[in-house]
């Protein structure tokens, strides 16, 4: 199957981006709050209990982000002034109401993440899909005062009909296609892809034999190549976070130097996935 949803485009040969107030990269921090179900395998960090029903190992730790790290982390990223984009489960609305309201106190930015990270969003007709998207949608809406703009699917999934249905309900970016340092246009009117990391990302990260400090060292070196790049034009640096994982204790000093550092880059420009895909839509695309 050839791929029609969007078309190649080299880096090397498009229109010009520049961010506000002469900003090289922008940042975000795309945070995933999340909701597991007891009986289904989901991220594990020990997969030899994963089809056990219940998982205590690894549905344990999932639990721990909304219990714990979630807090750990609200206050790292406060300290910074850094607001996330949250990549919200609908389900949460209804398990953690007390995260929906520790965000909306901050004014978070709200994008829709699927139903549960225990179920892909896959195997749906289009009429199926429509139902499932519109009830997520709308259920983040109702808890948050605000439709959410932007969809990441569980683990990053679609169907060949999401963009062209998320457009229907008024959505304007996805996350899912992390192939790009650049916003760019889907072959879906009205639609956009913007960067997401699937490398900077605390799961991939520290699913490997990494320490804190190379972790503050690999999102160094992502913001420095990213800022050397940018001179020609701007650049999208993405920082995936999951509170499971990032809000470890043993974990938390690193995320904050990693966030000091970037606060005081004079290049960067600390902001949402919202913000990105609205300034790249006004700025690029309506004088394109």
């Amino acid at each position: 199957m050839e791929n029609e949803l969007f078309d190649y485009s080299p880096i090397t040969e498009r229109p010009r981006i520049e961010w506000p107030d002469g900003k090289r990269v922008a940042f975000y921090v795309g945070l995933n709050i999340e909701h597991f179900l007891l009986d289904r395998p989901s991220t594990s960090i020990w997969p030899g209990t994963s089809d056990l029903v219940p998982d205590a190992l690894n549905y344990g730790w999932r639990d721990y982000g909304t219990r714990v790290g979630i807090w750990r982390t609200i206050r790292t990223l406060d300290r910074y002034g850094i607001k996330p984009s949250v990549l919200l489960n609908s389900e949460v609305v209804h398990h953690y109401p007390q995260i929906i309201q520790a965000g909306l106190d901050r004014d978070w930015t709200w994008l829709a993440h699927g139903r549960t990270n225990s179920i892909l969003h896959a195997d749906l007709t289009e009429s199926e899909e429509r139902a499932v998207l519109t009830e997520i949608v709308e259920t983040i809406e109702s808890a948050t005062g605000t439709r959410p703009q932007g969809w990441m699917g569980p683990g990053l999934t679609e169907t060949l009909n999401t963009p062209k249905l998320l457009a229907e309900l008024g959505l304007r970016y996805v996350l899912d296609w992390t192939n790009d340092d650049q916003p760019y246009a889907l072959n879906v009117p009205g639609v956009l892809s913007v960067p997401y990391a699937i490398e900077l990302n605390d799961l991939a990260i520290f699913g490997k034999p990494t320490t804190g400090p190379e972790f503050v060292r690999m999102v160094r070196d992502q913001y420095e190549q990213l800022n050397s790049e940018s001179e020609q034009s701007g650049r999208v640096m993405a920082l995936a976070l999951h509170p499971f994982v990032i809000g470890q204790p043993f974990r938390a000093k690193y995320l904050a130097e990693a966030l000091a550092f970037l606060a005081e880059q004079p290049d960067i420009w600390l902001t949402t996935s919202d913000e990105i895909a609205e300034h790249y839509r006004r700025t690029v695309l309506a004088t394109d």
